[in-house]
């Protein structure tokens, strides 16, 4: 993690022995407010004249004024969608001032301070290739929305989170589920781009998994006239011949009759498809990069050595 504070997604630091120091006692919020440290606590209500929002604290009263809810251009003005979207939703922010005078003290917080030194201390020293955490905050169809520090929100686009295709994000990411990203780059907003499918692991890393005898589960991600294609993984599909009954987002149980690096294919036979039984749930993304230790990737080759097609990204 570059730089001497660590900047994480909201939520990360909430459960935290330090976070709760601060902001359980008027105490902790003067000593937030004294050393500028980053806290975080859950938005409880959003004032409908002002757009204010209330946040959770012992011992205080916490107040974000709608100027100090996100980050936002020059003259650009926070939008009430930003505030009313952060109720029940936890946020960081740094304390700019406690009212003793007011009873109950009133706490003054700032998210759009954290956001601001979060950008300018953190993201804006990331390069392509680098490995962060983040977290779902919102799906859509063309991709999810993930927080990559402090509420700063980054688009990963559908078909960079799996080799393997997928409709919907849904059908990979929970919202609010932690993840990890690699940096592809800046577009010409300043906004990061990243991607997921580089961390689910090469061809060969995945088809290690299986072995030709094996009948295992899959899901059906595409029927064509010439056969279909089964996700084993969400970097490994394979394909099987046709078969009746089969749809597409269903469950399959299917043979593996080969394996072929050269060819990079997996040949399959489905065993059975399954409509409406769930044969397997969405679960945490399985990283063949110890996300711990590694935080940098220069290169990623998805491909195979003996194949010529060649499936790369290089950072």
């Amino acid at each position: 993690m570059k730089g001497t504070e660590i900047f994480t997604p909201e939520g990360y630091r909430v459960g935290s022995a330090e976070n709760r120091e601060y902001v359980s006692s008027v105490a902790g919020l003067l000593r937030a407010a004294e050393t500028g440290a980053i806290c975080e606590a859950p938005v409880v209500m959003c004032d409908s004249g002002d757009y204010s929002l209330r946040v959770e604290l012992g011992g205080a009263v916490g107040i974000i004024r709608r100027e100090d809810i996100c980050l936002t251009s020059p003259g650009e003005e926070v939008k009430s969608i930003a505030a009313v979207t952060r109720v029940s939703r936890t946020v960081a922010f740094v304390v700019r001032h406690v009212d003793m005078t007011a009873s109950p003290p009133v706490a003054y917080l700032s998210r759009r301070e954290a956001q601001r030194r979060c950008m300018n201390e953190y993201v804006s020293g990331l390069i392509p290739g680098d490995i962060i955490p983040a977290k779902v905050t919102h799906l859509e169809r063309f991709g999810a929305f993930v927080d990559i520090g402090c509420g700063i929100v980054s688009l990963l686009p559908v078909d960079a989170i799996s080799v393997s295709r997928i409709s919907h994000p849904r059908e990979r990411l929970p919202v609010s589920s932690r993840i990890h990203v690699v940096v592809r780059g800046f577009d010409a907003l300043g906004r990061v781009n990243v991607s997921h499918r580089e961390l689910c692991g090469t061809w060969e890393e995945n088809a290690a998994m299986f072995s030709p005898g094996q009948t295992v589960a899959g899901i059906v991600r595409s029927v064509e006239s010439y056969g279909i294609f089964v996700e084993l993984t969400p970097n490994l599909t394979g394909l099987a011949e046709p078969h009746e009954g089969v749809t597409v987002g269903g469950s399959a149980a299917v043979y593996i009759k080969s394996i072929a690096p050269e060819r990079m294919k997996v040949k399959l036979a489905v065993i059975g498809a399954y409509r409406g039984e769930i044969l397997r749930e969405v679960s945490p993304p399985r990283y063949f990069i110890d996300t711990e230790s590694v935080t940098h990737i220069d290169a990623w080759h998805y491909s195979p050595p003996s194949c010529p097609r060649i499936i790369e990204t290089v950072f």
